[in-house]
C-alpha cells in the first residue's frame, strides 16, 4: 500500500519539476522599446506553436521553452532580422511542426488533403443515404 501512495505522490509532483528554477530568459516577458518591432515580434510569436504545450502559441504559453523562444524572437527582431528570417531559422531548428501554417510537402500533404478527403467521403455517404430514401 505504501508503494502505491509513493507512486501516486511521484506522479502528481512530476509536473512541478518540469520547469527549471532558472530565471526567465531576458526578453521572455519584456517588450521591446520600439513599438513597431514589438508588434512584428508579437505577430510572429502568435504563429509559432509551443513545442511543450502543443496547443498554444509561444505568445500564450507559460512553459519555460516558450519563454526562451519568445526571447529569441525578440532578440533577433531587435537586432534587425525580419520575421520571415526568424521563422525560417526556427523551422530549420525545430521542423515544420513549430508553425501553425506548415508548408505543403510530402510530409505535410496529409494535413492539407485530409479535410478534402473527409468532405468528399461525407458527400458520398450523404448521397448514398438520400438515394436509398428516395428509392
Amino acid at each position: 500500500m505504501r508503494w502505491r501512495a509513493a507512486l501516486l505522490l511521484a506522479c502528481l509532483s512530476a509536473p512541478a519539476l518540469a520547469d527549471s528554477s532558472q530565471p526567465a530568459a531576458a526578453y521572455a516577458d519584456t517588450q521591446l522599446r520600439d513599438p513597431a518591432k514589438e508588434a512584428e515580434a508579437r505577430g510572429l510569436m502568435a504563429t509559432l506553436r509551443c513545442l511543450v504545450c502543443q496547443g498554444q502559441s509561444i505568445a500564450d504559453s507559460d512553459a519555460e521553452m516558450a519563454g526562451d523562444m519568445r526571447a529569441l524572437v525578440r532578440r533577433r527582431i531587435a537586432a534587425g532580422e525580419s520575421a520571415e528570417t526568424v521563422r525560417a531559422s526556427l523551422i530549420a531548428s525545430y521542423g515544420d511542426y513549430v508553425t501553425y501554417d506548415p508548408p505543403f510537402s510530402a510530409v505535410t500533404a496529409p494535413l492539407w488533403l485530409m479535410p478534402l478527403v473527409l468532405l468528399g467521403l461525407g458527400g458520398w455517404l450523404a448521397r448514398g443515404l438520400f438515394r436509398r430514401r428516395r428509392g
